[in-house]
């Protein structure tokens, strides 16, 4: 049920198919063990992405190589009538590692809060527990990161 969105958290914070697979695996281990801590109310998918995130942080920072953010910037190809011609898909496709490129010129901090927000399709407040920051933070980081990638874009 957490499995997909748990290994795509991990993917996209470590940017390493191998270690989100190892990361997701040891987020749900210490998530079971966790488990009598977790507190009856809340909701269960932001605390155990928290989990997986820290655990996805933790393998980034002692692999002790650079970081790059990799995301499979997949788009389902409409079909019939809707489909893009040749020339529109290769635009596409530009502008979407366009895109993918000026995310990993941003900091890590940035990088984190609009992958919550924008590629995992987080809430606010979800994006909050998963980070360990107050709502607050999250909504003024996600104004400050997307006028950064804007900036990064026109660049």
């Amino acid at each position: 049920m957490y499995q997909g969105i748990a290994f795509r958290t991990a993917y996209l914070l470590t940017g390493s198919a191998e270690d989100a697979e190892d990361a997701a695996q040891t987020g749900f281990v210490k998530a079971w063990r966790a488990l009598p801590r977790f507190r009856p109310g809340l909701p269960f998918r932001p605390w155990l992405l928290r989990i997986v995130a820290n655990e996805a942080h933790n393998r980034r920072r002692s692999a002790g190589r650079a970081y790059a953010l990799r995301v499979r910037a997949t788009v389902t190809e409409p079909s019939g009538d809707a489909a893009p011609s040749p020339e529109g898909a290769a635009l596409g496709r530009e502008q979407r590692e366009s895109l993918v490129a000026a995310v990993q010129r941003l900091d890590e901090r940035d990088r984190d809060v609009l992958t919550c927000r924008y590629l995992l399709e987080l809430s606010e407040e979800e994006t909050a527990t998963v980070l360990d920051l107050r709502r607050g933070t999250v909504k003024s980081r996600t104004a400050r990161a997307l006028a950064r990638l804007r900036m990064e874009v026109e660049l």
